[in-house]
């Protein structure tokens, strides 16, 4: 017995210790759970039956190892949650939604890109606790398998919202997320109450697109975070004017939450802005060369898109912009270059098809043109019409 008594009290003490490492190295709170999925794996399947994912089939494909860790782990008996605020010092983003002519750029995504950042202090935290405790550890950051929000929430890091986010009730939901599987059995932590979404729908009746169909589930098809991210196909045209001039994610849902009033700036320098992106023109970021983007996104989540998407979200951004001649003649000067170079194999996107890509583009700049075409119009007076 005293021997039990012994192993549990260093086991709280390595549990306590791994929340002071967190904390040294930059992460808002650490939460332990057992490596058990319970009701969250069985909500992914619904959802996947639902098609909601559209084209994301990498959740499909990979849903067996998010339900059960020890795929990815063997012998993983707990879960360790760590969560980083990200929230930066940019511009207004009230102000900035809504003014036509600047392009919207998901918080998140203004500086460094956190997948590496978050995988980098993961793994020094596994480090330590390979160091004090042995066992085997292993670090994941969202592009992995893992149901990340449901084994917070069972950490204690907060609920799941009706925005399918998760809400911390100290911090909101800015954050990122990042876990830590391992094969030692640390003493979990109690879940937060849930249920403090109350009787409120603001992400409902906030969602530009009527993404999240009902409380608690988002149909990632009508989402602008996914159409401007994940689709690599030509954006719905029932979506495009909704977009506004959210031209990578979307974060309507959280600057509506009344939880996040309780969110701070990030303390991260990672996360801050690079290169005035939280306060551009679209018109000036649609002019970029494709040597200008990657310079511009090295080190950023937005790189992942590629050039032609980039110029595919952007022309959106400038169809719903207030009319310009200037916005008209970039639109038309874009769409003589793919009339002029559609040979090209280079062509915007060397990685993606270069006709596909291309009759992509020359769609979503000449839906931009109409929409530029018929504000010029409205603004005419009767007698020039």
């Amino acid at each position: 017995m005293k021997d039990e008594t012994d192993h549990n009290a260093e086991l709280d003490t390595l549990a306590q210790s791994l929340k002071d490492w967190a904390k040294e190295l930059g992460f808002a709170h650490l939460g332990i759970t057992l490596a058990d999925p319970v009701h969250h794996a069985e909500r992914l399947r619904d959802w996947l039956a639902k098609d909601f994912h559209g084209e994301m089939h990498y959740m499909a494909n990979r849903e067996a190892l998010r339900a059960n860790p020890a795929e990815l782990l063997p012998g993983t008996v707990r879960v360790i949650s760590a969560r980083m605020d990200y929230l930066p010092d940019a511009a207004a983003t009230e102000a900035i939604l809504n003014t036509p002519e600047k392009a919207y750029i998901s918080r998140y995504a203004l500086g460094r890109d956190y997948h590496k950042l978050i995988r980098k202090r993961l793994s020094q935290l596994a480090q330590k606790l390979q160091a004090e405790g042995g066992g085997q550890h292993r670090a994941f950051v969202d592009s992995a398998p893992v149901l990340e929000r449901g084994f917070a929430e069972q950490a204690g890091l907060g609920w799941i919202g009706k925005n399918s986010m998760l809400i911390n009730s100290k911090a909101g939901s800015w954050f990122f997320l990042g876990e830590i599987y391992t094969d030692i059995p640390l003493p979990v932590d109690p879940p937060q109450p849930s249920g403090h979404c109350g009787s409120c729908t603001a992400c409902l009746q906030d969602c530009p697109t009527a993404a999240i169909v009902a409380p608690y589930q988002v149909d990632a098809r009508r989402c602008i975070s996914y159409l401007t991210i994940e689709l690599k196909e030509a954006i719905p045209e029932e979506f495009r004017a909704p977009m506004g001039n959210r031209v990578f994610g979307c974060d309507d849902c959280q600057l509506v939450c009344p939880w996040n009033k309780f969110a701070q700036p990030t303390a991260e320098t990672d996360f801050a802005p690079r290169h005035q992106l939280d306060n551009s023109d679209l018109l000036s970021l649609f002019m970029w060369t494709e040597e200008e983007f990657l310079r511009n996104t090295e080190g950023s989540a937005i790189r992942r898109i590629g050039y032609a998407r980039w110029l595919r979200n952007l022309s959106v951004g400038l169809g719903n912009a207030t009319y310009q001649a200037n916005i008209v003649n970039a639109l038309q000067q874009r769409r003589n270059e793919l009339d002029t170079c559609h040979q090209d194999a280079t062509a915007y996107d060397a990685t993606n098809n270069t006709t596909d890509t291309n009759a992509m583009l020359a769609e979503h700049f000449d839906w931009a043109l109409q929409c530029q075409q018929q504000k010029a119009d409205s603004l005419k007076t009767p007698h020039q019409a």
